[in-house]
């Protein structure tokens, strides 16, 4: 599948918005943290993606209620749906430099991830959270995804890569009163670009 850049320009991919607030104090702290035991920024984009994928654990899987949606939030209270998580390493990447987009994936309801921009290209990760039959791992070569999208049941891959969240899936985030209301409000389309 071909990746497509929601914004010509790259810097839109480095930038701090509402959700992904790299310039706050946590993000900050705990991206220095993380670069500090780097080699380089390969490196550091690996320990990032571990760092959310194995210390921030997946709301549903560990039975939270909160919802949460801005990356020092994220950070801050430990917990998130794949979106939230999506947010939270876009902050911690973003802080060392590193071009990060959002990108989704339809498995039934919207699936949230990021890409990274390495050696002029954009390799997707999930650091949704590992789980009996979920093995996501951070990769330059090849794709290592929380899940494969079955086209037969109508689930694809999105290539459209946005430098902020999608409105759709922002909307349900922030109007969540707790988990299980945001299960109720998932988006299942990207309707506002056209289904892309």
């Amino acid at each position: 599948m071909q990746l497509i850049q929601e914004n010509p320009d790259l810097s839109a991919y480095l930038a701090a918005d509402e959700a992904i607030d790299h310039e706050h104090p946590l993000v900050r702290k705990t991206a220095a943290r993380l670069a500090a035991d780097a080699t380089d920024s390969y490196d550091y984009a690996r320990a990032a993606f571990e760092f959310v994928r194995d210390t921030v654990p997946h709301s549903q899987d560990s039975g939270d209620l909160r919802v949460t949606w801005r990356a020092s939030d994220v950070l801050q209270q430990r917990t998130g749906i794949c979106y939230a998580k999506a947010h939270a390493l876009a902050a911690l990447l973003r802080a060392e430099d590193i071009p990060t987009a959002l990108c989704y994936q339809n498995l039934g309801v919207i699936h949230g991830l990021v890409a990274v921009r390495f050696n002029g290209a954009w390799h997707r990760q999930d650091p949704r959270g590992n789980k009996p039959g979920v093995d996501a791992r951070f990769s330059l070569d090849g794709e290592r995804l929380a899940f494969t999208p079955d086209p037969a049941a109508g689930e694809r891959d999105h290539p459209l890569l946005y430098a902020a969240p999608h409105p759709v899936v922002l909307a349900a985030l922030t109007s969540a009163r707790d988990r299980p209301h945001l299960w109720e409000t998932l988006p299942t389309a990207l309707e506002s670009q056209g289904g892309l």
